[in-house]
This record gives C-alpha cells, structure tokens and sequence, in this order.
C-alpha cells in the first residue's frame, strides 16, 4: 500500500529546500518528506531523520538508501534532535520538519493496535521497546484517571461515562473489544467519525507521551534553526495544534507584558516569524487521495 505524505507539496514549498541546506525530519516515518527534501537539496543537501518507531526507520532507510551518506536515519525521538544535531557537528539546521501523529503505516498494521476498525492488542506504542501500553490504561488506571485523560487529551465529553463502562467490562484484551464498549456508551457522534475516534486518540497520546515531547521539542527546535530557517508542523487534532499556534505567537512578539504594563519589563524578543497565520489545509483533492490528511493543519514558522 502507497503511503502519501500529508501536504507534501506546501511543506515542500514552504521549507524551500536548497543544496547545501542540512534539514531535520524528526517523525520521518516512511520517508516520505525526507525524501522530498533530500531531492529538492542536492546534491549537496543533508537530512537526519528520527523516529522512535524501530520499524518505521527501516522502512525509511529503504526509502533513502539511494541518497546514501547524505540520509543519516536514528531511532530516536524528536525530543532529542538538538542533542543529536549536536553530536553530528552541526551548527545549525536550515529546516525542520515534524509530522505529529500517528503514521497511515502505523494504523494499518493491527498488531500495533492503533485502528478501532482493526482487530489487535491494546499496544499503541510509538516505539515498540518501551513496556507501558494502552492495556495497563484501559485493565489497571482507576475510573478517574482514565475520565481524566479521555476528557483531556481526547477532549472526550463523555469520558466519564465511558471510564465507568470500561472497568466494569474489565478485562479488555482487544481493539475491537474497546471500541465495542465505547460506541455503546454513545447514542451518537460526528457524521464520518468512528464513536470511539477520541477515546482511541487519548489512549494514544497518554501511552506516547505526546504533548509532553510536543511542548518538549518546540524550544529546542527554534534553538538550531539557523537564522532563515524554518519550522513547519503539521497537527490532526485541536490540542497539538493549540500548542504550536501559542508558541509561535509567542515567539512572534516583542513583548508578552500584560496589556496593562505600561513599560516592558519581561526582556523578550521576537524570535520568528510566522510564514503563515492561519494553518494551512489540504484541498479536496488531497482529502480524496489520502483520507488521513482531511484533519492536518500546516503552520511555518521563519527564525529571525
């Protein structure tokens, strides 16, 4: 099965890859981005790309094996890209590129137990040597810590109701199994939307990590940009992409006093600024070819 990057022609654009350039994929799943960067930044143009998926590396070093040295693939999380850029001896990068989420690959392969339409184990982990998984969530967390991450990294108006469906129904040993439990909690939800989408998103998102690696990266992203160069985010979900529109318009500004202080006295400089100051969508067209891109939000920012 083919796997398109999401918004690949405006991510493309709007990173302006040249030869030379060094750039960042720091979710490089199956290569896809990085690829588009590697051919758009030679011959020279270099691009380390991260992933703390081990079986999404391998698909990626196939995919970039043609580009050989210039390609240098790690699993690691994105959290830890300064570190690495560090370690390579460079300076400073030219672009970044981060793809939050979860990866078309990933939710095709029910083992991984990421898909409510899927048959699979209650896993849903990015990377598959780590040992905490959605089972321990779902067959252990108490009715209100499990409401508590439902509701808030789900936005899941129903997550009390649910919690106290799934550990009365305990133990749950499948996907399937889960997201039975969960539509029958709900009498109905957004047209085109599975009923257990939010509950299956937190799940997720508890056992990765992820607004903690996102609020994480973005800092030390904007730190070994080089000056010109850019970050572009693509978010599928209200949370992530709140998180990356506050900090850029934080780091947009000169100054975040309150409106009432009349003289600065906080010291901050803008930092970027934004490329784009609504996020950039995908059109009908992409939205048909690639049915996971209907909820990707686009935002670049340019570092000063």
């Amino acid at each position: 099965m083919q796997h398109i990057p999401v918004l690949y022609k405006e991510v493309m654009r709007c990173l302006e890859p040249h030869a030379s350039g060094k750039y960042v994929d720091g979710t490089v799943g199956s290569g896809g981005h990085a690829k588009g960067i590697l051919q758009s930044s030679g011959p020279n143009g270099m691009l380390l790309g991260l992933d703390i998926d081990p079986c999404a590396v391998n698909v990626a070093r196939r995919t970039l094996e043609t580009f050989g040295e210039r390609a240098i693939l790690k699993k690691l999380s994105y959290v830890e890209m300064d570190k690495c850029v560090s370690a390579l001896g460079w300076y400073k990068v030219d672009g970044i590129i981060l793809d939050l989420g979860l990866s078309s690959r990933q939710l095709d392969e029910p083992q991984r137990g990421f898909s409510f339409n899927l048959e699979g184990p209650l896993d849903m982990r990015f990377d598959t040597t780590e040992e905490f998984m959605a089972d321990e969530i779902v067959n252990k967390w108490s009715q209100n810590k499990i409401a508590k991450i439902l509701y808030e990294l789900g936005e899941e108006k129903q997550s009390n109701r649910i919690a106290r469906a799934l550990v009365d129904e305990r133990p749950i040993e499948t996907t399937a199994q889960l997201a039975q439990i969960v539509s029958n909690c709900k009498r109905h939800g957004k047209v085109g939307r599975h009923l257990a989408t939010k509950t299956f998103q937190a799940l997720r998102m508890a056992v990765n990590k992820e607004i903690d690696n996102i609020i994480n990266v973005l800092p030390k992203a904007l730190d070994i940009l080089a000056p010109g160069g850019r970050l572009a985010i693509i978010a599928f979900h209200s949370l992530e992409d709140r998180l990356v529109k506050r900090f850029f318009r934080q780091e947009s500004q000169d100054c975040l006093c309150p409106t009432e202080q009349i003289t600065c006295v906080c010291g901050h400089h803008a930092t970027i600024t934004r490329v784009n100051r609504r996020p950039i969508r995908p059109t009908d067209r992409e939205i048909t070819t690639n049915r996971r891109s209907r909820s990707a939000r686009l935002r670049v920012a340019e570092k000063i």
